[in-house]
């Protein structure tokens, strides 16, 4: 349910409207320039006739009044005023509606120039894209994660988790780690749900893991946040992190995660305080 906009998110819509029409120039989308447009940029009727719109909504619309528009008006009106995704997003987000478009795109690739960033990175770190599976790691991270990273093959973390059993021996509390990340991923993934391949590896993973079926069929749904990760490394021991996750910059589909060595704690160390 989407929550009531505040006149406030009215008024700064209205306006970023307007200001992206007056952006727009007439020669943009066809129209002659003419003699007499005063306006800068696009006029509200034309705006407004593209989106398929009354110019009077249209109007309401840019003078921030308690009105509504509709996901695909919104979706029309994106490409009218010649959005970029970064606009769109904001126009969508201060409409306070989600975007149809949201989820349908190929996840992202890895640049040369984030793959080498990641292997730069001091701690282990890693980069998930919308199936969680591993696009690039460092040195560190398949170091740590034995199983997973350290090997040709697969490098999905839900599968990792849920199917390998090194996984069970090296993430300590497994059963409550693993439920929490399926809970992750259900929260991730909510904006692309029905996305066939994404709808065809959710089902392979529960027919392979009971314990998924289960966690997915309780509809948890937590943020992927930060916090202390522990492990019981088969050559190092008992490790101890602070995990913090970030997302890509213009690859919305792209989640880094780095692994923080928790102050005093080394490799090797086994005691719990």
């Amino acid at each position: 349910m989407v929550a009531e906009r505040s006149s406030e998110q009215r008024r700064a819509f209205g306006e970023f409207v307007r200001a992206q029409r007056e952006r727009v120039t007439p020669a943009a989308i066809g129209l002659p320039i003419g003699k007499r447009r005063r306006t800068p940029g696009l006029r509200r009727e034309e705006v407004a006739q593209l989106c398929g719109l009354s110019t009077t909504w249209f109007t309401w619309i840019e003078q921030g009044r308690d009105v509504s528009i509709s996901a695909s008006a919104l979706a029309r009106l994106s490409v009218a005023l010649r959005l970029d995704r970064a606009e769109r997003a904001y126009l969508f987000d201060l409409a306070g509606k989600r975007d149809p478009e949201q989820g349908k795109a190929e996840t992202g690739n890895v640049s040369a120039a984030l793959a080498a960033g990641v292997e730069a990175i001091a701690a282990p770190a890693y980069i998930l894209d919308r199936y969680w599976n591993a696009r690039c790691w460092n040195a560190q991270a398949a170091q740590l994660f034995t199983g997973w990273l350290d090997a040709p093959g697969e490098h999905n973390l839900l599968r990792f988790t849920f199917t390998h059993p090194a996984a069970r021996t090296l993430i300590c509390d497994w059963e409550v780690r693993a439920r929490r990340l399926a809970a992750e991923f259900r929260a991730a993934s909510s904006g692309h749900l029905h996305d066939p391949k994404l709808q065809e590896f959710v089902t392979a993973l529960r027919r392979d893991s009971e314990k998924f079926a289960q966690f997915w069929d309780q509809h948890g749904v937590l943020g992927r946040e930060g916090g202390e990760r522990t492990f019981n490394h088969p050559r190092d021991g008992f490790l101890r992190y602070e995990q913090v996750t970030f997302e890509v910059a213009n690859h919305p589909d792209l989640k880094m995660t780095m692994l923080i060595r928790r102050t005093g704690d080394r490799v090797g160390d086994n005691s719990e305080a």
